[in-house]
């Protein structure tokens, strides 16, 4: 497989009609936690919520006749499969959308409601991948691949032409990868307008597969589950024709992130840039956040490559967020089973300028003893100082902390 900046440039002239030239802005916040300039390529705004339009529109507008009436059929987490059934309505085709079936309610919801049938099959994205394959052979469909597919990965590339024009003196841009097309297409394209830029892959610590046969130099099968917050990048299969064609050749290096680090990503991302994120779009920059890559940056590009986020995962990706930031603490005491206790505990919450949103109390527990109680705040705070602030208050006072 092999894709050129002039299959990239063709993709762009046939894909502009149906996508976004999505923001490339500068972000303060961003560039403070990292340490150099960091901008933001907002594909998280682009049609259908994600990056994954660009390939869709390409590879769909180049089929035949015959095949746009045989229809289409694609296997996808979410995103590939909104940006096969838009493309598929706007064209006049059929689309049949093989999901997992822990998929994201929006990501179903929002497939269904560009008109494809979606079939909901296995639990994660290699198992729908093998049943669309069944369905394809026994129906005839034509097979929509997410990224093993010069069509698709030049589509993703256009994003490439947009970054070196907005800004050419990008020297380093960050990318996500789940299958790898995406990045085997931006990186394609940054490096033929610019031999000197950097790019560095970005994988979900639950889902490394890329990122350990980069390490190894060679395709290494990942363990037989996978577990991320991050559902669009979690392929448990490393492509090989996509690590020797592209990543192997073309990254300069690959982190991994975890999902506490992910979720602090998107609570940053709300709070700071005002935008939602999904995991996967937000997993560069959590590599960011975290300086996960020793490759030093002055000004580097963060896809932001989707926006779907399931609404049900929301409030408890925010908790964790805020817990992983600092903002909100638990915190455990063993006390005395006197009166005035809590008081006393409450008095000094009060005084360290911290805000209680919940306390539990039990005295039942193997963690404390016959005379004691277990005492479990939760608390909004500043951050790291002011907790630790708080647990040495508690310590002055004679309580136990229990980590």
């Amino acid at each position: 497989m092999k894709i050129t900046l002039e299959d990239i440039k063709k993709a762009e002239s046939v894909v502009r009609p149906y996508i976004h030239h999505t923001l490339l802005e500068f972000s303060s916040s961003c560039t403070k936690a990292a340490g150099f300039d960091v901008l933001l390529k907002f594909e998280n705004l682009q049609v259908t919520g994600s990056f994954k339009i660009r390939g869709a529109a390409n590879k769909l507008s180049h089929l035949s006749e015959a095949e746009k009436k045989a229809g289409v059929i694609a296997a996808s987490a979410g995103n590939h499969a909104q940006g096969v059934a838009c493309m598929a309505q706007k064209l006049g085709m059929k689309a049949i959308i093989v999901m997992p079936e822990q998929s994201p309610l929006i990501k179903v919801v929002s497939t269904r409601r560009w008109g494809a049938d979606v079939v909901l099959k296995g639990a994660n994205y290699d198992e729908a991948y093998a049943y669309a394959l069944e369905l394809q052979k026994k129906q005839g469909y034509v097979f929509v691949h997410p990224y093993e597919d010069e069509l698709i990965m030049a589509g993703q590339g256009t994003i490439a032409l947009e970054l070196y024009e907005d800004d050419p003196e990008i020297d380093t841009v960050y990318v996500a990868i789940g299958g790898g097309g995406l990045i085997s297409g931006v990186a394609t394209g940054l490096r033929a307008l610019n031999p000197k830029v950097r790019v560095i892959g970005v994988q979900a610590a639950g889902a490394d597969s890329m990122a350990r046969s980069f390490k190894a130099k060679k395709v290494e099968l990942v363990p037989q589950t996978v577990s991320t917050i991050a559902d669009g990048i979690a392929v448990k299969k490393p492509s090989a024709v996509m690590y020797q064609e592209f990543i192997s050749r073309l990254c300069d290096d690959v982190v991994t992130v975890t999902d506490d680090e992910i979720a602090r990503a998107i609570v940053f991302l709300m709070e700071r840039a005002k935008t939602v994120v999904e995991g996967a779009g937000a997993a560069t920059l959590a590599a960011v956040m975290n300086h996960k890559s020793s490759i030093k940056s002055k000004k580097a590009a963060i896809i932001l490559g989707g926006g779907n986020i399931d609404l049900n995962m929301v409030e408890r990706i925010i908790d964790r967020g805020l817990q992983v930031a600092g903002r909100i603490a638990k915190i455990q005491l063993a006390a005395p089973d006197v009166p005035g206790t809590l008081n006393r505990l409450t008095s000094l919450v009060a005084e360290k300028k911290a805000n209680i949103l919940n306390i539990n109390h039990s005295r039942v527990s193997d963690r404390i003893g016959l005379r004691e109680t277990l005492i479990e705040f939760t608390l909004e705070t500043t951050g790291p100082e002011q907790i630790a602030e708080i647990k040495k208050g508690f310590q002055a006072l004679g309580l136990t902390v229990i980590e």
